[in-house]
């Protein structure tokens, strides 16, 4: 049994969780929505400087609700990677300092390994598993044969499925982020326009930058020849197709590989229109509870205390990277 706390400072969200004796025990998240809203997405310097701004704040918080103290830690864990650089740092410094002033093990979490064990939080998983990871910046299918073994058979040639609703929306002038608003519009709308299927190609890969241009040319077209586009439908029609293509691919590797469960993991696991789609299947498909499908500290405990099962310790020498390869995360 152990107490762990960990902290994620990715991108734009501040975030500190604690887990004791495998229940979570604290979750505390300040987000910066409101805040590169005004810019219509992140900005990086921002983003890091409120972080500084808010460390201490958020860990204090965190303790106060766990009742925990800091010399009961029995590690401290953080988001290594891939992120911002500059917001990674701020995480990674309170981390070291942590770990260095309790003597405790420093354990770096890779961000898409958190994102996948948020599953774990208020679920088990079986092994053979598949896990769809979809989000801003990242959409993969990493087969995982046991536990913490990690291979990516499938990813995005360019945008990611996040990225592309962010875009679509932004051609609509919806309000950042747009992807939520996308979803809810897409359950106002009928699916009444002729988008391209992308990649259709039986690989477990993706590419959507063809379906967001074909959404900006549809518009595009229309306004040149005086048409009015109804954006309900649009939504509709765009997140009819993309949905479609992810849970096809994911449901042909899952039989492929012949996993006993598929896990969804990312900020776009909340989408209503990928549950809709990946219900119903002949293999069990589960997806984290919706406060954890957004950056936060709890994904990355639930990761790290696995992790620490298997001592997987880091030097305080560790530095941040925005790009860390999840398959050399595996445990052996």
């Amino acid at each position: 049994m152990s107490t762990i706390l960990a902290i994620e400072s990715s991108c734009d969200e501040m975030s500190v969780a604690i887990m004791k004796n495998n229940q979570l025990i604290a979750n505390v998240v300040a987000s910066q929505i409101d805040i590169h809203k005004q810019y219509g997405g992140v900005v990086p310097e921002i983003a890091s400087r409120k972080h500084v701004e808010c460390v201490s704040t958020v860990l204090r918080e965190a303790l106060n609700v766990s009742k925990i103290q800091l010399e009961e830690l029995d590690a401290v864990a953080v988001t290594k990677g891939p992120g911002l650089v500059g917001s990674l740092h701020v995480g990674m410094q309170e981390a070291k300092t942590l770990a260095l002033a309790l003597n405790i093990p420093l354990i770096g979490v890779h961000h898409i390994a958190g994102h996948i064990y948020a599953n774990l939080i208020e679920d088990t998983i079986d092994y053979p598993a598949l896990a769809l990871v979809v989000s801003g910046g990242h959409t993969e299918l990493v087969y995982m044969k046991s536990e913490f073994n990690f291979k990516v058979i499938g990813q995005t040639f360019d945008d990611a499925i996040g990225e592309a609703y962010d875009k679509v929306g932004r051609v609509m002038n919806l309000p950042y982020p747009g992807g939520p608003v996308v979803d809810r519009m897409a359950h106002v709308g009928k699916s009444v326009y002729s988008l391209p299927k992308p990649l259709d190609d039986g690989s477990y890969n993706f590419s959507f930058s063809g379906l967001k241009s074909a959404v900006i040319n549809l518009l595009h077209n229309a306004s040149q020849r005086g048409e009015t586009i109804c954006f309900d439908d649009l939504a509709s029609s765009f997140q009819d197709v993309a949905m479609d293509t992810i849970a096809e691919k994911t449901m042909k590797a899952a039989s492929d590989f012949q996993v006993k469960m598929v896990i969804v993991a990312g900020g776009v696991s909340a989408n209503k229109g990928l549950r809709e789609k990946m219900s119903n299947q002949d293999i069990p498909v589960i997806f984290p509870p919706m406060k954890y499908c957004t950056d936060n500290a709890a994904m990355i405990v639930s990761a790290a205390n696995v992790m620490y099962k298997y001592k997987k310790f880091e030097s305080l020498d560790l530095s941040v990277k925005p790009d860390f390869d999840l398959e050399k995360e595996s445990v052996e």
